[in-house]
């Protein structure tokens, strides 16, 4: 019982905490990723910034359900294009996540009001919305689809899954900086 009670107070300290950290997807396509993203960035306290044109509504029931209850604990805001979007983040970094040659996550250092930009799950981010971004991330993938590897191997990551992974990673640098 000591053991757990420990565990606990050590999360305790960063419980609560606010990051300026922000989630961006650019014209997201499959609602039931977004649910699962809005999740996250519920668990994390951070907002999901979602770039029209959406593939889905709203009001889609199989977003509110991946999202289940914790849709009132998501800050959520809508952009009708990339363009109003970075307008209205002109002073923060805008980093982008891409499997195409991207400065590894690991050796990426993170800032605390970093926003973190995701494209859709079809096609990804176009060079030109890259081309617009301040840094561009790859999250590391050890069997990585390539012309070496007879195309032998993953394609990409879910689109959610490299979302919570990127997160994460943010998170836990911006935390570790504060606490030392």
């Amino acid at each position: 019982c000591n053991k757990w009670q420990s565990n606990q107070n050590r999360w305790n300290k960063f419980r609560n905490t606010y990051l300026k950290l922000e989630v961006a997807l650019f014209e997201p396509r499959i609602p039931q990723n977004t649910g699962n993203i809005a999740r996250s960035c519920a668990a994390f306290n951070i907002p999901l910034n979602l770039i029209e044109p959406l593939g889905f509504k709203l009001e889609d029931k199989y977003l509110k359900r991946a999202g289940l209850d914790y849709w009132p604990l998501v800050s959520v805001n809508k952009y009708g294009n990339f363009d109003i979007f970075l307008e209205s983040k002109s002073t923060k970094r805008i980093i982008s996540f891409s499997k195409k040659n991207g400065q590894y996550l690991n050796d990426f250092k993170f800032q605390e009001d970093d926003v973190l930009l995701f494209g859709r799950e079809d096609s990804g981010l176009p060079g030109c919305i890259i081309d617009k971004s301040d840094f561009l991330v790859s999250i590391f993938m050890p069997n990585l689809q390539t012309e070496t590897n007879d195309n032998k191997g993953v394609r990409s990551l879910n689109l959610s899954v490299a979302c919570g992974i990127a997160i994460y990673e943010a998170h836990k640098q911006i935390n570790f900086q504060k606490s030392n």
